[in-house]
């Protein structure tokens, strides 16, 4: 049977723009993803006129690890892995939808704009969504979706952020005629998870999945961060952005979470400052006893890891530009060093018989060793999770069924894609 979407994604320029967005390699598995998508939509609500398709990535963050919640620098970009859902808009003011793997209907009324306990995570997060755009003087509506992710859940590459931005790409879309930018839409997701979700994350993970391409953000004034592209491809210039799952789950760590920033915040304080970002490495060096007694150990660590890891940004955006990559996978490689040994978030506190991102770190560095080529660090928030490693093209096939083998976890290539969070429909009217 042929469709609206059967038509967009068969046309030329459908094709064009899934190779953009994914590569011209993926593009007849990621047209079938939409078209199978569509197919669960018209099942769950029957034909429908109009239908829109929108996509939003996961992110990968190249460098600066736990710094935008101090007012730090991040080199981040949006990956190929995303949420895509098939929508339409209603009349009634409320938002149905169904996410593929889910056997349920979720139903959020936009009339009551509250946090509310019986809401899940999903639930939490598109009530805040839509209290975040009234609260900035925006339009909601309801629509109905189906959606899909093939973004990895609860692991560091942003599936929440990813899931958030799709649904405000569809609100901006549907109700606001696209007209909303990227930092506002980021800010209306760190602000459903920080008040409808009790998350205390940053502006990064919304940021990078939102805006596309590979991207440095320098978050000193989070009111208006500064973003510059980075122009580099990884696999045109030989090597590979690998993903490994290492079976671990972050879903519950929101404590060890909390304490990055708030242990990195009371360092600060400790010096009459708020963020690590107002103060330097030689104003904890002047004071250090009355801060190790005020703040502890391991938050000194942090705020120094920050301090350096700011830096290391700076310092990874000019190899690229410069085109020195071996200085670029030092940076790397030092980042993630200071990751572990300082800012501490490849194993929870306290544990011992599970450190999943350890063993793969210490596999992936053995490897590499090796090879004498590439490296590793802990991606994003840390604690269990991903990590991320960057491989020779030519060597990628063999690290991955290698790493597969030894963890029996998910490994994959990643590619950064241009595309933020877009709906396909209006990019295709604007070609």
């Amino acid at each position: 049977m042929t469709t609206q979407v059967t038509e967009l994604i068969q046309s030329k320029q459908g094709q064009a723009l899934l190779a953009q967005m994914y590569g011209p390699q993926h593009v007849e598995e990621q047209g079938a993803r939409y078209v199978k998508l569509d197919a669960s939509f018209r099942e769950h609500f029957g034909e429908q006129e109009q239908v829109q398709l929108f996509s939003s990535p996961g992110r990968s963050e190249i460098g600066g690890n736990h710094t935008d919640h101090n007012h730090g620098k991040v080199l981040a970009g949006s990956i190929t892995l995303d949420t895509i859902a098939v929508a339409v808009p209603t009349d009634d003011n409320v938002i149905t939808f169904y996410s593929e793997g889910y056997d349920k209907q979720y139903i959020i009324d936009l009339a009551n704009l509250k946090p509310n306990a019986e809401d899940d995570g999903t639930t939490g997060l598109i009530r805040g969504i839509a209290a975040g755009l009234v609260e900035l003087g925006h339009n909601i509506g309801g629509f109905k979706a189906d959606i899909s992710s093939n973004v990895f859940a609860a692991s560091g590459v942003s599936s929440s952020a990813s899931f958030e931005m799709l649904i405000s790409a569809i609100l901006n879309h549907f109700y606001n005629d696209g007209k909303l930018d990227v930092v506002t839409l980021a800010k209306i997701g760190q602000y459903a998870e920080n008040h409808f979700w009790n998350k205390p994350s940053g502006l990064l993970d919304q940021m990078a999945c939102a805006y596309g391409g590979l991207i440095s953000i320098d978050f000193a004034n989070p009111a208006e961060p500064v973003i510059e592209p980075v122009e580099w491809n990884f696999q045109e210039n030989g090597y590979s952005l690998v993903i490994v799952n290492t079976g671990g789950n972050h879903a519950d760590l929101t404590e060890d979470y909390a304490s990055v920033p708030n242990e990195m915040k009371a360092v600060a304080q400790a010096l009459g400052k708020e963020y690590v970002r107002e103060i330097t490495e030689e104003d904890i060096y002047a004071k250090l006893p009355a801060i190790r007694e005020a703040a502890g150990d391991r938050a000194v660590l942090r705020a120094l890891h920050f301090l350096s890891e700011n830096q290391r940004v700076d310092g990874q955006v000019h190899a690229l530009r410069d085109g020195r990559f071996a200085d670029f996978l030092s940076l790397i490689t030092a980042s993630g060093n200071s990751s572990w040994k300082w800012l501490q978030n490849v194993y929870q506190s306290g544990a011992s018989r599970a450190q999943e991102i350890s063993v793969a770190l210490a596999l992936t560095e053995n490897y590499l060793s090796k090879l004498g080529d590439g490296a590793c660090r802990v991606h994003g928030g840390g604690f269990a999770g991903v990590i991320l490693a960057i491989v020779p093209n030519e060597k990628a096939e063999e690290y991955m069924n290698w790493m597969r083998g030894m963890l029996d976890t998910p490994v994959i290539v990643v590619n950064v894609r241009q595309h933020g969070s877009i709906c396909l429909n209006a990019e295709l009217n604007k070609a």
